[in-house]
């Protein structure tokens, strides 16, 4: 059985291991703005630390959700803009990896954040990732619009994953979004020891 779910997810690491990488490039043909919203939910280092930020965010009750909902959004668009301007992105490649990390550890362990806490959280991590998409964005020649996509698709995730997350009453289930947070973690984990062994 433990053979057969390795050889399981060795083929799905396979198939789903991409050919050649290309971020920001992709093009729904509908314009920037789709096209924004389609990066981000195709691109698992900009999505998952936004789950991951969801889900602390709702562990740690209504206001807190509420903050993130309109605070993660607009500091992606902020950073975004910001990244967009200077064309560069100064941060090393495995600071998405910590994002996961951290945001994943704190959801795991499940303590009780004050909202300026979690607030800063939404605020750093949004400045950082709307700096790294929005100098990609400029890099490859691509409208700045886009970045307007990419912050309503975060904002989209937040209200669902949140509000989701806020409504649960059993512990059970309080459980299971901590089990969530602790995957996020190790996802997180393995991509940074995956990024320093690449500079080695």
């Amino acid at each position: 059985m433990r053979r057969r779910v390795l050889v399981a997810g060795a083929g799905a690491a396979l198939l789903l291991w991409p050919g050649s990488a290309h971020a920001h490039l992709m093009t729904t043909g509908l314009g920037p703005v789709y096209d924004g919203i389609s990066h981000l939910f195709l691109t698992f280092d900009d999505l998952l630390p936004v789950v991951a930020m969801a889900l602390l965010a709702g562990l740690n009750g209504p206001v807190t959700g509420r903050r993130a909902l309109f605070i993660l959004p607009a500091a992606w668009l902020t950073g975004g803009a910001a990244g967009y301007l200077t064309g560069v992105a100064p941060l090393p490649a495995g600071v998405t990896s910590l994002s996961l990390l951290v945001l994943g550890i704190l959801t795991a362990a499940d303590r009780k954040l004050a909202p300026a806490v979690v607030t800063a959280l939404a605020v750093a991590l949004g400045m950082v990732h709307g700096w790294l998409n929005g100098a990609a964005i400029a890099l490859a020649g691509r409208e700045a619009s886009g970045l307007v996509g990419i912050a309503g698709a975060v904002f989209l995730i937040v209200a669902l994953v949140s509000a989701l997350v806020v409504s649960l009453e059993r512990s059970w289930t309080r459980i299971a979004v901590r089990v969530a947070g602790s995957w996020i973690a190790a996802i997180g984990l393995f991509l940074l020891g995956w990024t320093l062994r690449g500079r080695a």
